[in-house]
């Protein structure tokens, strides 16, 4: 079996979780690391016990992307740099026929979307989308209630991803976000959307098509903002798709609720589905008038049920390591991305959309598709 050679562009903490990850996998050669900070390769970081030069020493570190490309000989690149700046690297490796695993949001605007989907159309490679959510255990039995008729067609869903935070820690935070800090702090809440809609795409045969959002202003510690354009703790946006499903969707970049995660709710003619996290203690709830099942609770971990008894299926509880396998898998076997970039822009244009809606006072907005015949970019 021909081995895969792999490299990693980000050396933050993801990008680092990502690389120590697809040293499990048999056959796979972790050639080349890429980062512009040269200490995330010699220095320890994060609380690790050995440098990454030392970790990884049969892999060559570059402080050039483009030299990797050049000079490494990769069959994969692995993109965990922060979104604002995930499609430039996808589209230099995909024009040299590099298979992609890239991290969401998966734009950061209309003008990237339109280059990284014509870069994906002319490439030879696959491009997958790293979302991981997509993986876990409540997708999974959510598809399989839906096509098994239990659920019927849903008409109307809600999610949220609530983050808590401590004004002691965000400071940290600021200070750090030029070097390996947590980009989201820098975003409008609605943009990390991702990890709420995409889950709940995997049942729908239809783009999301209309949205209104608002936002709630400054009130959990605005001193601590890095960014002056995020003016917003919360941002609360719904979207419609053309037959009229209903998506309702929470995100926050500040609150003082220490609650859990993430949820999803999922109405349809014939059942329910939800997964609720609170303090710590995720449940999925389910009921069908279909097959007359009355309310029934079971486990909400993340872990997908076919990963459950593998020792080495870990990150996020489980998920990345069978987002990781299956991209693997694809490119072994020359297979689809297992996660496209249309499902990757599909639940991450809505985000850019909502954002701009609610610069717009709450404006209603059809969102736009780069496969679609009236695509264009707005603004």
């Amino acid at each position: 079996m021909k081995s895969i050679r792999v490299g990693v562009v980000g050396l933050g903490h993801r990008g680092r979780s990502m690389l120590k990850l697809a040293k499990k996998f048999d056959g796979i050669e972790c050639v080349g690391a890429c980062d512009i900070l040269i200490r995330n390769w010699y220095e320890t970081r994060w609380g690790e016990n050995l440098p990454f030069s030392e970790l990884f020493s049969d892999t060559v570190f570059y402080q050039n992307y483009d030299e990797m490309l050049e000079k490494a000989e990769l069959d994969v690149v692995i993109v965990e740099t922060g979104a604002d700046i995930h499609a430039d690297f996808c589209i230099k490796a995909l024009e040299k026929n590099i298979n992609v695993l890239t991290d969401i949001p998966v734009v950061a605007n209309l003008d990237e979307a339109e280059r990284l989907w014509k870069a994906a159309q002319n490439s030879s490679a696959i491009i997958s989308v790293g979302a991981n959510p997509n993986e876990q255990k409540f997708v999974v039995l959510l598809k399989e209630f839906y096509n098994s008729g239990k659920l019927g067609k849903p008409y109307c869903m809600e999610a949220e991803y609530i983050h808590w935070t401590h004004p002691e820690r965000n400071k940290a935070q600021v200070v750090g976000l030029t070097e390996n800090g947590d980009w989201r702090k820098l975003l409008c809440p609605i943009r990390y959307c991702t990890h709420s809609l995409g889950p709940l795409l995997t049942i729908l045969d239809e783009d999301l098509h209309k949205v209104s959002c608002f936002g709630t202003g400054q009130h959990a510690s605005p001193e601590n903002y890095a960014n002056d354009n995020v003016k917003d703790d919360m941002s609360c946006a719904q979207f419609q798709t053309e037959s009229g499903v209903t998506v309702r969707l929470m995100r926050n970049g500040r609150c003082r609720a220490d609650i859990g995660h993430h949820n999803y709710r999922v109405f349809g003619t014939e059942g329910y589905m939800e997964r609720i996290e609170r303090f710590g203690k995720p449940v999925i709830r389910y009921n069908s008038e279909n097959d007359n099942i009355d309310l029934k609770e079971i486990g909400g971990e993340f872990m997908p049920p076919a990963y459950a008894d593998n020792p080495d299926a870990m990150g996020h509880g489980g998920i990345d390591y069978a987002m990781v396998d299956k991209f693997f898998n694809a490119v072994r076997n020359g297979l689809p991305a297992p996660i496209s970039l249309r499902e990757g822009l599909a639940m991450t244009l809505p985000g850019i959309y909502a954002e701009e809606s609610s610069k717009r006072g709450g404006e209603v907005l059809t969102i736009r598709y780069p496969w679609d015949s009236d695509w264009s970019i707005e603004f």
